[in-house]
């Protein structure tokens, strides 16, 4: 591996030309193909396997026509003080918002709330839905301003009018400021680890090239493959995350090499060689962590995630290729890491990398801060070692009262009409109301398809926290019945997740008394079902991308207690990562500070995509700090000096990139979607956690203790893994090559 990946960082500088132009070429190819795909429309939304799934399926086979995945918006109507909807100033202004939405071209039916008992029992709140014949990311602006303006004119009639439902729904906002803010704290890390703008600039372009590649092909293909917005917000989070910090461990290790006295087009060869190596394999967790998401079975899901693997490999390609080609362009411009030469900063900080050479005169230089760290930690790692797991596990108590859902308008910030309907119809109908349940009477097995109905009607009426259940609603063909049921609680609570299973499980008495099948589906269900699906999902997600990784670094350490280690640390890290976010976004600790206007349950894809995206980016860390101890240790130092010797060469950049990482995902925190807001802020904290925490401390201290241990392999698996040499020490053969065969080696590598 090592000596492949020098080859092809030598063959990238050498003929620099070449490579940039077919990186170019790219770029230009996926955003010629997004600009001219076509518009994607809404994503669906399916969960295979499910009760709520199958229900629905149902009615698209019997109800054809019926829309059911068309867009719904309400208008929702408030009295003034004193007065009643059924009034007649008011009666005349609803009824003419009704013909007015009535005229849409793409409105199916619109409901008289005098004609519908829409009228709440005091007569002060009132609600008219319109159904669409197409979902909500697909209908025309003209239609939802149609809507808006319905709104607005009732409004000035001296009513209190919100509007909600999904016909509003639009492109969520990725928090676009905010990025730009993170991109900048990156940059200024950059310049801070490199001591050279150029030198900074470098990962900052290949990261934005990289990306630009993936969400460009993610937009050009959203059409044809059903992607959606959020989709391309992942892809762009992971991609200028990862992008950054990869091409920030070759750029250093290219710095740490010219120190050496290498030549630039050596240097950049080891460079890719050596930190390359550790690139590639950190890059192969992050891709099996997302892509094992296809396990959960859930389309959505499954393509985020290897939409966002794409977007992975593309960012691991650039740096080995596209660095040392952009190195070759900026030449003298990159000095040696401690070389203070060619300007007034540049390497002022780096400088202290070296600290453990010697300098001009022959007397040792200062320490720099990962020495001194590593050999505090090394000198008392029982302490450390309690410190840290003691403090992550206090942090990751609120995840014990972890409360799944997905979001609705209810979740939605004050400030919104949407939020606001959905606060008025609560008030004026129950809080039940907007999240009714839709049951699903097949009656194909029934005599009676109508006596069924009622039997049914009549069996969820006398279960616990139902406050409404409407007649049933037949097709056609009059073997298949709809029913509405409005729960007594709010569509999140565990309350009407009870009503749900209570429902399903009289499902049985009923079809062993009337001949046919009750099945319950709805967004709460569907909710429900979703959240219960991800839970079942979490085990086995674990154990195969944990497990896969496992064997990989295995592969990389040859060691068996160093991954097992790598492991354990990431679910404390992770498990303190969740237990933040429910402390912030359910229960509302700090919640103010990051614009956190609701509190509620935690999405029920939070904790699944969490463990993923995180297992992935803190082998990032693992795999760069403890490649270079291994490195050390296999040419011959202690234990104890190879931890130091990795914490002297990487801790610097290891905390630059978990520094860049967190500015990156921070600046999601900013987003007005809460699904974004929520994951950009899980993130931030999870690199955190695992960066400062799992890897700067507990990481060293284990490793103290361990000893020799630490490295230990059987030697029948030795025997059995390939040697994939990520340490280089392959490249030592290299240093004794006749200087005449870097064109022998070009055509080696092109052959390959």
């Amino acid at each position: 591996m090592a000596t492949f990946l020098y080859k092809l960082g030598r063959l990238a500088f050498r003929r620099r030309h070449f490579v940039a132009l077919i990186w170019v070429a790219l770029l230009t190819l996926a955003g010629v193909g997004a600009a001219s795909a076509p518009a994607a429309g809404t994503t669906s939304f399916s969960i295979p396997g499910t009760e709520a799934q199958k229900a629905f399926d149902l009615l698209e086979q019997r109800f054809p026509g019926a829309s059911a995945d068309g867009a719904t918006g309400r208008i929702v109507f408030k009295a003034p003080e004193g007065q009643k909807m059924t009034d007649a100033g008011n009666k005349a202004t609803v009824e003419k918002t009704v013909r007015e939405l009535g005229d849409g071209s793409e409105v199916v039916s619109v409901t008289d709330p005098f004609t519908t008992n829409a009228v709440s029992r005091d007569g002060t709140v009132a609600y008219t839905s319109v159904r669409y014949d197409l979902p909500g990311m697909e209908l025309a602006d003209s239609t939802r301003t149609a809507l808006e303006k319905a709104g607005d004119e009732a409004r000035a009639t001296g009513l209190t009018v919100d509007v909600g439902g999904d016909a509003l729904q639009a492109a969520s906002d990725p928090g676009a400021v905010g990025e730009i803010i993170g991109l900048a704290l990156a940059a200024v890390v950059l310049v801070i680890t490199l001591g050279s703008l150029v030198a900074a600039g470098l990962p900052l372009l290949t990261a934005i090239i990289g990306v630009g590649i993936g969400v460009s092909t993610i937009t050009a293909l959203a059409s044809a493959l059903d992607l959606g917005d959020t989709t391309s917000t992942l892809a762009l989070m992971i991609g200028l995350a990862v992008g950054i910090d990869y091409a920030l461990f070759i750029v250093s290790r290219y710095r740490g090499e010219l120190a050496e006295g290498r030549d630039r087009e050596e240097a950049a060869g080891r460079a890719t060689g050596t930190a390359g190596s550790a690139v590639v394999f950190a890059g192969l967790t992050v891709v099996i962590a997302l892509a094992g998401l296809a396990v959960v079975n859930v389309p959505m899901l499954t393509k985020m995630g290897l939409a966002a693997a794409g977007t992975v490999v593309v960012a691991v390609l650039i740096a080995l290729t596209m660095i040392p080609a952009l190195l070759g362009y900026a030449g003298k411009k990159i000095r040696p890491a401690g070389d203070k030469r060619g300007g007034k900063r540049e390497g002022k900080r780096l400088g202290r990398d070296r600290s453990a050479q010697a300098d001009t005169a022959g007397r040792p230089a200062k320490p720099n801060m990962g020495t001194r760290w590593a050999s505090f930690v090394i000198r008392r790692p029982v302490a450390v070692l309690l410190l840290g797991v003691v403090g992550l596990g206090v942090i990751a108590v609120p995840a014990t009262q972890l409360e799944l859902g997905l979001p609705d308008d209810g979740s939605q910030p004050t400030s919104t009409t949407q939020r606001r309907a959905y606060d008025l119809l609560s008030e004026g109908f129950g809080p039940g109301f907007n999240g009714p349940l839709m049951v699903v009477y097949d009656a194909e097995g029934s005599d009676d398809a109508k006596a069924g109905a009622t039997v049914v009607a009549d069996r969820i009426k006398g279960l616990k926290d139902v406050a409404t259940v409407t007649p049933a609603t037949f097709n056609k063909a009059g073997d298949t019945a709809m029913i509405t049921v409005i729960p007594g609680s709010k569509p999140s609570s565990a309350q009407t997740e009870d009503l749900v299973h209570a429902i399903r499980d009289a499902g049985p008495g009923i079809k062993a008394d009337t001949g046919g099948q009750v099945l319950v589906s709805g967004t709460t269900a569907m909710n429900i079902d979703f959240s219960q699906k991800l839970n079942d999902a979490l085990v086995p997600y674990l154990a195969l991308v944990v497990g896969l990784a496992f064997l990989l670094l295995i592969v990389v350490f040859r060691s068996v207690l160093v991954p097992l280690k790598a492991a354990l640390g990431f679910l404390l890290s992770v498990l303190a990562a969740l237990g933040a976010v429910v402390a912030v976004f359910q229960w509302g600790w700090l919640a103010g500070l990051i614009g956190v206007e609701e509190t509620g349950p935690i999405m029920s894809m939070m904790p699944i995509f969490m463990v993923g995206v995180v297992f992935g980016l803190a082998m990032d860390y693992e795999v760069f700090l403890v490649t270079r101890m291994r490195e050390a240790y296999v040419h011959g130092e202690t234990p104890s000096q190879a931890v130091v010797t990795g914490f002297r060469h990487s801790a610097r950049v290891v905390v630059a990139a978990a520094i860049i990482m967190m500015a990156v995902f921070g600046g999601f925190i900013g987003a007005s979607d809460a699904m974004i807001k929520m994951i950009g802020f899980g993130l931030a904290i999870a690199v955190f956690f695992d960066a400062f925490v799992v890897r700067m401390a507990i990481v060293p201290a284990v490793l103290a203790l361990l000893g020799k241990k630490a490295w230990w392999l059987p030697k029948w698996l030795d025997r059995a893994l390939p040697n994939v040499d990520v340490e280089g020490e392959g490249l030592r053969a290299l240093d004794d090559r006749p200087k005449d065969s870097d064109a022998d080696e070009d055509r080696e590598l092109v052959r390959v």
